[in-house]
């Protein structure tokens, strides 16, 4: 069996398309992958490389230009340094690993192990680059602002949207259930395209179930929902949808859409991996926000400025503090041993989550440069620096010899649990027993190793200096413990988040990002001057300023925040937005399909007080929403990728739903949220094979939202299928079908397991037999019965199977039970599981 099922990933890998070399070099790079060019590649190259390798440069070694896309893949007199795709051709990224010994670049120093691996990534992803003949000035030391940004708001986003009025000329009033679909109707006339059909009512529930829940409907509800479909469908949708925005459920799913957004994680990610034990308090507060219907806007403002808002009890300002972990949960690199860095890195990376994740704008690109794109100058990125500057990050980490950059975490009232257990007083004296006896034994050994160099053995002096190493290490963790409890052994509530700083202060501009290399000017603390609004407030000078920050994202009067967040909305509905990058509004963002209606639900999230539900709720309940996944070959040549909607997107499921619907049909799904996370259990440390194995990866029933999200190890049932990268602000998800897949969903422990629970929950809970067994397997799987030629299949495969197994030595009931497995198994691995319709 297996050899047949490697022999079928192989024949399916040969028809895999092959990426020519050629092609990928002349492929346009997109937004997202300039991005990453301009913000970790062109700055190490400007600073490390330029010098000897550009026109500019005070003389030409080896004959190797690196200044221009051209130059660096045609290369120098050693061969190309830029091969797309190849690491190994790639001369310029086996110089910087210092692999070879006859190739080392820079020549007098290696480059951080954060540059090295971007360079890694840069080329795997093809190499996007630029750059044209002409290398780009430096940025001088006092600087000018030669952006034209009254021009730059002339750009469709950062003007402020109007609500238009729905088209009135209508090819079929009776198709239009709401507004929305006046809107879509209009692109149909004018492209000349009629909608699909609707879907039947089947495939519309187990649509609305897993896009509102992330979850199957149970046989009962397929049911009670045709019946009622065929009374009055406005009407019976209507009632799904109020009735799913109400489950917990929904929070779960929809909460973790925006996690994405956030880069949500448990551990610090880079070189040095530590734990992040709070961060679990921040994923419930999204889900609680969301099933809460908590206005967008104010939920901005609370992870923005939480801290600083009034509140009227204890559990409201923990609540608005936890919220404030959106800007602390981010990835760092804790063994930076310059410490100004680590603060300008920190900063980067909060400006680049708040500006993508609400406005859709790259802000984060003006940190070297003025932006290469979009009209936003270097000062607009300092002003901003400003403000993140003058707040302090508290996410905690014990302090180690790799962790250089721990901090406190905020202590919460006492009515909020806490996830560590009680200490004993026992307990607690012995961990004070340790610490002094640790720090005794430290101070002995640097005393030893002092004398030992006053007499000159040196090597000896080292060697017992470096037994202090793994002391300070162990000292770290249990300073960190002591520090989690009061006294008497009861554990502090802590939390991840921001508090201002006392003394703010603005921002210098540095020379091509860099911290050592600051001019003279600073940049009062402010905003993103292209996007404009009347409402602005000033920045007092004992305010950090995120409070005025959050209050001009969420104004009313800003162009991008609504309508940012409406096509978040739209494309995790329909697997694409309105506008495709979602993450980007800027030049280098695709124009929306629909900037009438894009503006009009930006319009109306606003009127209707930023409530999410009733977005959604208007979305759902459109004829739009409801057409089938019908295919037409003629509309396919007019309208490829169906930017038009004249029929609904058939989308594969995520990989939250995918496990959380197998736990469901089989009968396994525990739906209680569960206390904290395997996270918080493990407490402070570093992340490494060892405890991802051990403490990580245990089995748990529970949603997949609750799964413990480390950096570098998200979990095989989620990675395998398209997770998205923890580290990386995500409005969207890559959409792969590989190999793999499939025989995740043959061979794996997880599946099989799975596949026996059905049986049991069916055959034996449930005492099912016969075609009555299979049609609530077919419900449970697909949200429909089987066909007549389905039921009478599965019922001849499992005769036979029982037939083939005698004389095997196994009885009738195990050969029916294993038959039963199989095909149940079958069910969930299809493809018609794991897809919409």
């Amino acid at each position: 069996m297996k050899a047949v099922i490697v022999a079928s990933a192989l024949s399916l890998l040969t028809a895999l398309p092959l990426v020519s070399q050629e092609m990928s070099n002349q492929a346009e790079p997109t937004p997202a992958q300039l991005e990453f060019f301009e913000k970790e590649i062109r700055p190490v190259l400007d600073e490390h490389c330029y010098k000897c390798h550009s026109k500019d440069g005070d003389k030409i070694k080896g004959g190797l230009l690196l200044d221009t896309r051209l130059a660096a893949q045609s290369g120098g007199d050693s061969g190309p340094a830029v091969v797309p795709f190849d690491l190994n051709e790639s001369l310029l990224y086996v110089a910087v690993t210092y692999d070879d010994s006859s190739l080392e670049m820079p020549p007098k120093y290696q480059l951080e192990n954060k540059e090295i691996a971007a360079f890694k990534k840069w080329i795997e992803m093809g190499a996007p680059d630029p750059r044209k003949a002409k290398k780009d000035p430096d940025v001088p030391q006092h600087y000018t602002n030669t952006i034209d940004i009254e021009e730059g708001r002339k750009h469709w986003a950062y003007q402020v949207p109007a609500k238009p009025a729905p088209p009135a000329e209508s090819s079929d009033p009776n198709w239009i259930q709401n507004p929305i679909d006046a809107f879509i109707q209009d692109g149909h006339r004018e492209n000349e395209l009629t909608p699909a059909p609707d879907a039947d009512p089947r495939s519309l529930l187990r649509r609305l179930y897993f896009d509102l829940t992330g979850l199957p409907p149970q046989t009962s509800q397929v049911e009670e929902f045709v019946e009622a479909y065929e009374g009055n469908p406005e009407r019976a949708i209507a009632f799904v949808v109020d009735h799913l925005l109400d489950t917990p459920q929904f929070g779960e799913r929809w909460g973790r859409h925006w996690l994405d957004v956030a880069r949500y994680a448990e551990s610090s990610g880079k070189e040095v991996n530590a734990t992040f034990p709070n961060a679990w308090r921040y994923r419930d507060y999204v889900i609680d926000s969301f099933n809460e219907d908590k206005p967008f806007d104010q939920f901005i403002t609370e992870q923005l400025a939480g801290d600083l808002i009034e509140t009227s009890n204890d559990l409201e300002a923990a609540e608005y503090t936890i919220a404030t972990g959106f800007l602390a949960i981010g990835t760092k690199g804790l063994n930076d041993v310059n410490a100004r860095q680590f603060r300008f890195d920190l900063v980067d990376e909060q400006i680049d989550t708040t500006t993508q994740a609400f406005l859709g704008t790259t802000v984060a690109c003006a940190r070297c440069h003025d932006h290469k794109f979009d009209p936003i100058p270097m000062t607009d990125y300092y002003a901003m620096a400003g403000i993140f500057l003058s707040s302090d990050t508290l996410y905690g980490t014990s302090r180690s010899l790799q962790n250089r950059k721990s901090t406190d975490l905020i202590q919460l009232p006492t009515s909020v649990p806490s996830s560590s257990k009680p200490k004993s007083l026992a307990d607690m004296i012995d961990l004070e027993f340790q610490l002094a006896s640790l720090n005794e034994r430290r101070d002995e050994l640097l005393a030893e190793s002092a004398q030992l160099r006053r007499s000159g053995e040196a090597e000896e002096a080292t060697r017992i200096r470096n037994q202090t190493l793994g002391i300070n290490n162990r000292a770290g963790l249990i300073e960190g413990t002591l520090a989690s409890y009061d006294d008497g052994g009861n554990p502090f509530s802590l939390a991840m988040g921001m508090s201002d700083r006392e003394e703010p202060f603005d921002s210098q501009i540095l020379i091509r990002g860099e911290e050592d290399n600051p001019t003279d000017e600073r940049v009062e603390r402010g905003f993103v001057q292209v996007i404009k609004t009347d409402d602005e407030e000033s920045i007092s000078g004992s305010e950090s300023g995120r409070l005025q920050m959050a209050r001009w994202i969420t104004s009313p009067e800003n162009p991008l925040t609504a309508r940012v967040f409406a096509n978040r909305v739209w494309s995790w509905l329909f697997g694409e937005g309105l506008v495709t990058s979602v993450d980007n509004f800027g030049t280098t963002g695709a124009l929306p399909s629909h900037p009438e209606l894009l503006d009009y639900l930006a319009v109306r999230l606003v009127e209707n007080d930023w409530s999410v539900k009733q977005l959604i709720l208007d979305i759902t309940t459109s004829r739009t929403y409801r057409m089938s996944s019908e295919f037409r070959d003629d509309y396919f040549e007019l309208d490829p990728e169906n930017r038009y909607l004249w029929r609904a997107n058939k989308r594969r499921l995520d990989a939250e739903s995918i496990r959380d619907a197998s736990l469901a049909v089989s009968g396994k799904l525990d739906l209680t949220r569960p206390f904290a996370s395997p996270v918080a259990e493990i407490g402070d440390g570093f992340i490494g094979r060892q405890i991802a194995e051990n403490e990580l990866s245990r089995n748990s029933n529970n949603r997949s939202v609750y799964l413990p999200i480390v950096r570098g190890l998200v979990p095989e049932s989620l990675g395998l299928f398209d997770f998205s990268d923890p580290s990386l602000i995500s409005g969207k998800r890559e959409i792969t079908t590989v190999p793999s897949q499939a025989l995740y969903m043959m061979n794996s422990e997880f599946v099989l397991t799975i596949a026996e629970s059905m049986v049991t929950d069916l055959y034996t809970n449930q005492q099912l037999r016969g075609p009555e067994l299979g049609i609530e397997a077919f419900y449970r799987c697909y949200s429909r019965p089987p066909t007549e030629g389905e039921g009478k299949e599965t019922m001849k495969f499992i005769q036979t199977f029982i037939e083939a197994t005698k004389g095997s030595g196994m009885s009738t009931d195990q050969a029916r039970l294993l038959a039963l497995t199989t095909f149940c198994q079958s069910l969930i691995a299809s493809a018609e599981f794991r897809y919409l319709n």
